[in-house]
């Protein structure tokens, strides 16, 4: 057997050559382990083959350079090919190999890889070798046996899993030890450092069994859960050798992508230790690249590494390796960098703002900057561009939300970037690079939407600009010749998304873009195509809208359905203009012009009639045309009754809403959003008219589908996929080296194919229903069931709690009062049998609808009905008992009123008493009188003055005082008694007893004679 030589290697590169013996090349590597190979080859059948891992190293001088050889991953059979990798590392030398040539190589295979593995069946032989080696090193004697040792527990860890397993097992204190204490010998170290590594990588061409132990992840759990261990290699930095510095980085790096957060704290303990590791970029390119992805896993989610790298001055060496590698055109150590970059962007609005105020934006747009031919896309350009977008949308977005000053350094950041003219790379890239991937394009248009959204200024820039070289047209024309255009899926919703940022709460640019709504003949709307550049946008709209009914591809039609919604969304003015707009028809003979809503409805049943024919009901294609014109219709509405009214002028739009209701075949969408259309219809219902009030529009719901049914729709789709995903919607994901070939490639959607028959992530039906199309249905659907219990509870006439009838006319006798008091309860009566006659339809209905179903159902149609019938109860009662509160008040207050009158009616009688004791006090005074003047005149009438003339003034001026006051009195007591009267009346009504109430009043009041006055 061969002998081993002591002998020093020269470390050089690694270098890897394949050889092929079935090829001419083999002599370029004379060896004798490839003649006996060769040998092998000639002497065993050629279906002799098999596939097995040999590791031996061997010596050999090569081009006068010592070498490590090693032979692995060869194949006996109908080709042999043979590995040799030379690698620069400790190695054994054999001093004769002409033993080992002359020996049987499947014999001599069997016996090297025993040697080293063990037997298959054993498990314990790799423990036990792998403990050898362990002693050699920590308890060797000679430098170059412990040194020989350690490449060959390097290469046994490298290659077999039980291996790296015993390593983990009892290894790291050896090692950790040989880097403790033999820090002078760079070689020993090389190997220890090489050795770790090899314990932390996966091996990749051993398939694990399910449920198997990772050797490699329980390899770092258990070198990571030491932070002196972290230390200790970050101290290894500091070296002068390359290799020991490229190796640490290494077992870094293998640490943090399996055990991030426990190094991340272990790094921030160690002084100096994020500075040694930014002080790598500016080392060889190798160390350099290394260095930048383990900071890439070292600044995820960590908010404290990252104020730390960004205060080491990661900003400048980030953009300045970028500019060194090229831009956008360099591979992938730029997308390592901008993967920092947006790791230290993320959430952070401290590294923003110094990123804005010391380095200012410009450095990151020349990367967005196209150069050179602008056709040429590579998969690495592409990935860059999507970084470079992603880092954009990450200043859009700002802070992280927990963040105060959130929305103040987003608006600033959106603010500076179109200064910079942002926009316009965008534009290149998003609209006018047709060159450019699906994938960049509509990442490029999303973060026009997000730049534009909530931003005055933005809006009016982007609503400015204008492309194109030679006859230039608005950049918004641009963006909906793509929407009406383009083949993909993906860009329609990302261009879609733009006039949506662009329309939500910009009522200035609706009102532009509407204006441009003028109806055109024909012959303008049906052009060829190619015409359209010259189009207004109101124009091209129009054309898109009505462009495909001819060939019954209603495609191009519900896009430009789309980008009308959020022109009317939120916008009384634009409803009420669109709404006179009027379409004519191909031919004058086929009939007059209509209104853009119905044809919009014509287009509706269109798409319905089509999918029933073809029985494709379930294409993608067919799956969203159906909800995109609902929206729009529900949109148009919604807070319009003008729109409602010019819906209803047909009776058609409501029967076709109703077969949608009732159409179990259509989508939870399409049933849910026709019953919030009709539900609109109610709500916002000012017609007059019979047959198109809301009282009528609720009799036919209920006649035709069941108000327990049509609620029902709405419970459904407040549990359909939809809603759900708009109400949690997830942050975009980060780019990362593993997800970025897979976002870069993006394919567009099937238009033929949904998995399980269902269209549920289809990305148009995540567009329609967004976070705020949802929270408006919502609303409208609390409205719509208020209101429609509403007049279901009531009859068609609403009856005020104390109306008006009750109240007895001026000048109404009190037969006429009664009469009309009958009438009025009559017509309660007639309108009480009509709410029982509802009920009992209700009750018939809920039946029907409970006996006919699946038990699924029937608990969903209960629950629904149940809740009808309990906010019918629980507004019954709530109003009885206003009126129980109300009559108790009234009655209260009459009887208040009653009490009052009585006591000024006693009062009055009281000082009635106290006129007429006066009144008699004056005439007994005027008897005496009189009787004086008797006297008088019997005694002497000659010297008396004619006293009966003085009698008769005096009697005159008393009797005129007497008449004043009295008719004063008589006044008084008439308007008293009217007052009586009246209350005498709501007493009746209330069952009070009026004798028992006057009784005792008025009895000790004597009234005077009348013939009293007449005396003399």
């Amino acid at each position: 057997m061969a002998t081993v030589k002591n002998q020093r290697l020269k470390r050089k590169p690694c270098v890897s050559l394949s050889l092929s013996l079935s090829r001419s090349n083999t002599h370029h590597c004379q060896s004798p382990i490839v003649e006996a190979i060769r040998k092998q080859k000639r002497e065993n059948p050629p279906l002799l083959s098999f596939r097995k891992l040999l590791r031996q190293s061997i010596l050999s001088q090569i081009d006068d350079s010592v070498i490590v050889i090693r032979v692995s991953d060869w194949v006996i059979g109908s080709s042999v090919a043979l590995r040799i990798d030379f690698v620069n590392s400790f190695g054994v030398s054999f001093r004769d190999f002409s033993s080992f040539t002359d020996m049987d190589l499947v014999s001599g295979y069997k016996g090297v890889v025993g040697l080293v593995f063990g037997n298959e069946n054993s498990g314990s032989n790799e423990d036990s070798y792998v403990e050898r080696l362990l002693d050699r090193i920590s308890n060797g004697k000679l430098a170059e046996d412990r040194r020989n040792a350690l490449v060959e527990l390097q290469s046994v860890v490298a290659e077999n899993r039980a291996a790296q397993l015993a390593f983990g097992a009892m290894g790291f204190p050896v090692l950790m030890g040989v880097l403790k204490e033999e820090r002078d010998d760079v070689e020993m170290v090389r190997g220890a450092l090489e050795t770790l590594v090899s314990a932390l990588t996966p091996i990749g061409h051993v398939k694990a069994q399910k449920n198997e132990v990772q050797p490699d992840l329980m390899n770092t759990d258990l070198l990571s859960r030491e932070a002196d261990n972290i230390s200790l290699l970050l101290s290894l930095l500091a070296e002068d050798d390359f290799y020991v510095r490229y190796y640490t980085l290494q077992i870094l790096t293998a640490l943090l992508s399996n055990s991030q957060n426990r190094l991340q704290e272990a790094i921030l303990t160690i002084p100096r230790g994020i500075t040694r590791l930014m002080d790598m970029l500016m080392d060889r390119e190798v160390i350099r690249n290394e260095a930048l992805l383990l900071l890439t896993y070292l600044t995820r989610e960590a908010e404290e590494i990252q104020k730390i790298v960004v205060f080491e001055g990661a900003f400048e060496k980030i953009f300045s390796i970028i500019k060194e590698e090229g831009g956008s055109d360099g591979g992938v150590v730029v997308q390592d960098c901008l993967e920092l970059l947006n790791n230290l962007l993320r959430n952070n609005a401290s590294n923003q703002i110094l990123l804005r105020e010391t380095m200012g934006f410009d450095p990151l747009l020349s990367i967005l900057k196209l150069r050179g031919i602008t056709y040429s896309f590579t998969q690495q350009k592409t990935i860059n561009l999507l970084s470079v977008l992603e880092t954009i949308n990450l200043l859009i977005v700002g802070g992280s939300e927990a963040d105060p000053g959130k929305d103040a350094n987003r608006l600033t950041n959106k603010t500076t970037l179109v200064q910079k003219k942002v926009l316009d790379h965008l534009l290149m890239v998003g609209v006018e690079s047709q060159w450019a991937p699906v994938a960049v394009r509509c990442s490029a248009l999303r973060s026009i939407g997000d730049l534009i959204r909530g931003h005055p200024k933005n809006l009016d820039a982007l609503a400015s600009k204008s492309l194109g070289e030679g006859p230039e047209e608005p950049a918004l024309n641009s963006i909906l010749r793509i929407i009406l255009r383009t083949s993909s899926t993906q860009e329609f919703v990302a261009a879609d998304y733009v006039f949506k940022s662009f329309c939500e709460g910009n009522a200035d640019g609706q009102a532009m873009l509407a204006s441009t709504l003028i109806p055109q003949p024909y012959s303008v709307t049906h052009a060829p195509i190619e015409e359209d550049v010259n189009m207004s946008f109101g124009s091209m709209l129009l054309r898109g809208l009505t462009l495909s009914e001819n060939d019954g591809d209603l495609e191009t039609c519900c896009r430009a359905a789309s980008v009308l919604s959020h022109v009317l969304k939120g916008n009384i003015q634009c409803k009420e203009r669109v709404l006179r707009i009027e379409i004519e028809a191909p031919m004058p003979s086929l009939g007059t012009p209509e209104p853009l809503m119905h044809r919009m409805v014509k287009y509706l049943a269109l798409a319905s009639s089509m999918k029933n024919r073809d029985g494709k009901s379930n294409t993608a294609k067919n799956s969203y045309v159906q909800p995109i014109i609902l929206k729009l219709l529900v949109t148009w509405l919604a807070d319009c009754p003008i729109a409602v009214d010019c819906f209803l002028d047909s009776r058609a739009h409501l029967t076709h809403l109703l077969e949608l209701l009732a159409n179990e075949s259509e989508s939870v969408s399409t049933r849910g959003l026709a019953a919030v259309i009709l539900g609109e219809c109610v709500i916002y219902n000012k017609s007059p008219e019979g047959g198109k009030d809301a009282f009528s529009l609720v009799d036919t719901i209920s006649q035709k589908v069941g108000l327990t049914s049509y609620f029902l729709k709405f419970d459904e789709m407040q549990n359909s996929y939809h809603f759900a995903s708009a109400s949690s919607a997830q942050p975009r994901k980060p780019l990362t080296r593993s997800t970025a070939a897979s976002v870069a490639e993006i394919e567009d959607v099937d238009e033929n194919y949904l998995p399980d028959g269902k269209n549920e992530d289809h990305p148009i039906m995540l567009s329609i229903f967004d976070a705020l199309f949802v929270t408006l249905v919502k609303r409208l659907e609390a409205d719509i069931r208020e209101t429609i219990v509403d007049v279901y509870s009531h009859p068609k006439s609403k009856v005020a709690v104390v109306p008006a009838e009750l109240e007895q006319k001026s000048g109404e006798s009190d037969v006429e009062y009664i009469k009309r008091l009958k009438a009025f309860v009559e017509k309660q009566c007639t309108e009480i049998q009509d709410l029982l006659g509802r009920n009992a339809i209700l009750a018939e209905d809920l039946a029907k609808t409970g006996g006919g179903s699946h038990s699924q159902s029937e608990t969903r149609v209960g629950g629904a009905s149940d809740r009808v019938q309990v906010e019918t109860l629980k507004r019954e009662l709530k109003e009885a008992f206003q009126r129980l509160e109300l009559l108790k008040t009234e009655k209260a207050k009459t009887e208040s009123e009653a009490s009052t009158y009585r006591n000024l009616a006693a009062k009055m009688e009281s000082d009635l008493k106290s006129l007429s004791d006066a009144y008699n006090s004056l005439e007994q005074a005027n008897f005496h009188l009189e009787q004086e003047v008797k006297a008088l005149k019997s005694g002497g009438s000659s010297t008396i003055p004619d006293i009966k003339a003085i009698k008769a003034e005096a009697k005159e001026e008393a009797q005129k005082e007497s008449e004043a006051e009295l008719n004063d009195l008589l006044v008084c007591l008439g308007q008293e008694q009217s007052r009586v009267e009246k209350l005498s009346a709501r007493l009746l009504e209330l069952g009070e007893d009026l004798d028992k109430l006057l009784d005792g009043i008025g009895d000790d009041v004597g009234l005077p004679e009348d013939d009293e006055d007449e005396e003399e």
